[in-house]
């Protein structure tokens, strides 16, 4: 792990954030690498925005994990803020090495950096390895999590 860069995303990472979000079942069907028009968008909105972190991990040169996350001002929790992680990605080739956790410890990192009380993320309800790797890492499934579709 020794050799492994956690870096900003930069626009040329686009094309292996969007291989990495598209492999797997639910992102397969959700993700379209063949056009990446709307990701370089994205891609631009997120760089303007001081509250997103949108991060790669490269070894040797190769992206090999993503993540983003997000700093949320609030007033509840007596005027908590908090951060949100989300697309957790890992290469199929460096599932398993240690790298997911080292990614969460990062982004839980950045958080207490960036003056947050409390770290959240979802997961989706079919991704039940997920579910225990979070667990492992001291997240709690106290929620449950409501989406609409528009």
């Amino acid at each position: 792990m020794g050799d492994l860069e956690i870096r900003p995303a930069a626009a040329d990472d686009i094309p292996a954030i969007v291989a990495m979000l598209a492999d797997d079942p639910l992102g397969a069907e959700r993700e379209s690498p063949d056009d990446l028009t709307p990701y370089a968008e994205a891609y631009e909105r997120l760089a303007q925005d001081p509250n997103q972190r949108l991060v790669v991990a490269v070894r040797e040169g190769r992206v090999v994990g993503t993540l983003q996350l997000t700093i949320v001002p609030g007033l509840s929790r007596k005027g908590a803020t908090r951060s949100i992680i989300e697309a957790v990605r890992v290469h199929a080739d460096e599932r398993g090495g240690g790298l997911g956790t080292r990614f969460i410890q990062w982004a839980v990192d950045e958080s207490r950096r960036a003056g947050c009380q409390l770290v959240q993320l979802t997961s989706d309800a079919t991704r039940t390895d997920a579910h225990r790797f979070y667990e492992r890492l001291g997240f709690t499934a106290s929620h449950v999590g409501f989406k609409l579709q528009l």
